[in-house]
């Protein structure tokens, strides 16, 4: 294998699984590149404006690292299945097309698309859409996509994919999400 050293070409890495750590890694991504003077964009889908402890640290951190909240939330469940209307598809489709733009526009060295696998998941995107933007993307920005269920043409066109697998949570035994550990 022929390595090829300090590469202007960006990475695609998409950090996918069942398990707990897979935003965590992505911002720990954010903090190296920012510590390298490079700029970050952080597109958060579905979560909304919900109040975590990174949106409120990445204040602090700007102008190197930028973090936005896309969507209204997250999509409700009733009796275990989604509960998808058109407001999510809309929603969703508006929150695709500001990322795009964002990325398109060439200010950012480093892109994270938090969670954007669960949009391709819950069918609120093509997968062919994310291929084409990939295609598209400034030869020089590394993409970062998280969230559960990493189809596997996008793994296939990855240069890295790690993937978490929980093999315990506190959740599952009945403690409710912690300040600091989970949001």
């Amino acid at each position: 294998m022929e390595y090829k050293e300090n590469t202007k070409e960006g990475l695609i890495i998409i950090n996918t699984g069942t398990g707990k750590g897979k935003t965590t890694a992505a911002l720990g991504m954010a903090l190296r590149a920012a510590g390298h003077g490079q700029k970050v964009l952080i597109l958060q889908f579905i979560k909304g404006a919900w109040k975590t402890g990174e949106s409120k640290i990445m204040k602090r951190l700007g102008p190197e690292i930028e973090m936005i909240q896309l969507g209204k939330g997250f999509i409700k469940i009733e009796d275990g299945k989604l509960k998808i209307t058109q407001k999510d598809r809309d929603d969703a489709a508006g929150s695709f097309q500001f990322a795009r733009e964002k990325i398109l526009n060439g200010s950012y060295d480093m892109v994270i698309l938090d969670e954007i696998n669960n949009l391709l998941a819950y069918g609120l995107i093509e997968t062919g859409e994310i291929i084409r933007l990939i295609e598209e993307k400034p030869k020089a920005l590394s993409i970062v996509l998280t969230g559960r269920g990493a189809p596997e043409e996008l793994i296939n066109i990855a240069d890295t994919v790690s993937e978490v697998r929980e093999i315990k949570h506190a959740y599952s035994m009945g403690i409710k999400a912690k300040k600091g550990i989970e949001y």
